[in-house]
């Protein structure tokens, strides 16, 4: 595995067999994060304007352009060394994995104090210290070549589309609306009392839970069994 030096950037390529450190061999001047959700309006004769109502945040992206240059390895002459050997292990992150059928998550790592890593503290286990996700584009454009035709000076710009498996969403999240009804279904290892605490912020009060299910046995809850959580008054 390669090692960055300290304040370098690089990506982090996760295959099916493991994962590999890539660095960057210049740091980017600039990145570019986009972030929207998605909004339906309800129109309401009379208003002066619909409500706006929430129906799922969009995928982030990631756009970043990287320079990669080989001219002083060898000259421009019959040493001349190729700056593919640098850019092709960036392009291989959009290319199908024969293991995996898919190109590989990948992560972008760049120092301390990585954007979205200072979220306000009811956000706080949405906050990140890089960005993971799928390279959706990737553009190379190769700019100086020696004597012999060898590409010597590449730019390339990136854009990474976020990905986050379902799991790791509703962790994150942390929605919490003990006012409603919601379904759960059980994982291995789950307690009634781990789900009183994640939808009511309370443990102690599984025995809702319990008593809506016919549970008898809390400390027994069968993998896949959808549970009905009821909702409790908010004080």
């Amino acid at each position: 595995m390669t090692i960055p030096s300290p304040g370098q950037s690089y990506f982090v390529v996760h295959w099916s067999s493991g994962t590999d450190t890539i660095p960057c061999q210049y740091n980017p001047t600039q990145i570019t994060l986009e972030k929207a959700v998605q909004l339906a309006e309800i129109g309401i004769p009379g208003l002066t304007a619909p409500l706006q109502q929430f129906v799922r945040g969009q995928a982030e992206t990631l756009t970043i352009e990287l320079m990669f240059d080989t001219s002083e390895k060898g000259g421009m002459g019959a040493g001349a060394v190729s700056v593919a050997t640098l850019t092709d292990p960036f392009y291989s992150m959009a290319r199908i994995e024969p293991d995996g059928h898919a190109p590989p998550v990948v992560e972008f790592f760049w120092g301390s104090g990585f954007p979205g890593s200072s979220l306000p503290a009811k956000q706080q286990k949405q906050a990140r210290q890089s960005f993971t996700g799928v390279v959706s584009n990737i553009r190379q454009v190769f700019t100086l070549w020696s004597t012999l035709g060898v590409p010597l000076r590449a730019k390339l710009t990136f854009t990474i589309k976020e990905y986050a498996p379902l799991d790791d969403q509703l962790a994150k999240l942390n929605l919490n609306s003990p006012d409603k009804t919601h379904s759960h279904v059980t994982a291995a290892g789950e307690t009634l009392s781990a789900i009183s605490h994640r939808y009511y912020l309370d443990s102690l009060a599984w025995r809702k839970i319990a008593d809506e299910n016919g549970i008898d046995d809390p400390r027994r809850l069968a993998v896949g069994r959808q549970l009905t959580v009821p909702s409790i008054p908010v004080s």
